[in-house]
């Protein structure tokens, strides 16, 4: 079982932006041809492996540089674990690396901040039995009681457009709920599916 987490301390907005710019960030991705052809983001302040995320249920707000040219900030990924916690029972684990990087490439498709609106993060294996009992639509072995998958929104964009880059991109599993407005992305086998 995942070990709970404290809240980690906050960061200022001056803080943000005064390390961000000492740090001169580098996005890395897994597979640079992925999104080839799309519009590149202006980087602000040197800024580029950073991202916005706001949890829709606690209401909490992060902008972090989670990747400098040293690799992880080691702090900042710590942050984003505590904001992507299990909501419903407080418990917070690892979070995939790999879909930080994921988000912040898909912002960069589309031609927008990574600002990102998080439905679910990690999901413990009790919270996500009990969703599953429930009829949620809910995988028995989902990849978010493995801190592997996320269900977003992106600001200014449309969610129908964000399924169609993250397909396209072809980096793990895309689920598509149209009527929920949100855009499961995960580091799995690349499939897809509309819920």
């Amino acid at each position: 079982m995942p070990e709970r987490t404290k809240p980690p301390r906050v960061l200022s907005r001056r803080g943000f932006f005064f390390g961000a710019a000492a740090a001169g960030v580098v996005l890395l991705s897994d597979n640079p041809r992925a999104f080839a052809g799309t519009r590149a983001v202006a980087v602000r302040a040197g800024v580029s492996g950073w991202l916005e995320l706001f949890n829709t249920h606690t209401a909490e707000s992060l902008q972090v540089v989670y990747r400098s040219t040293d690799g992880l900030v080691t702090s900042a990924v710590e942050r984003l674990q505590w904001l992507l916690r299990d909501h419903r029972s407080g418990e917070a684990a690892h979070i995939h690396t790999g879909l930080y990087d994921q988000l912040a490439a898909l912002a960069a498709a589309a031609g927008v901040e990574p600002r990102f609106e998080v439905i679910s993060g990690y999901r413990s294996p009790r919270t996500n039995a009990s969703l599953h009992a429930a009829g949620r639509g809910v995988a028995t072995h989902s990849l978010h009681m493995q801190g592997r998958a996320i269900d977003v929104r992106l600001r200014g964009v449309a969610t129908s457009t964000l399924r169609d880059l993250a397909l396209t991109a072809g980096r793990g599993g895309v689920g598509y709920y149209r009527r929920s407005d949100f855009v499961h992305i995960d580091t799995g086998r690349v499939r897809h599916w509309a819920g």
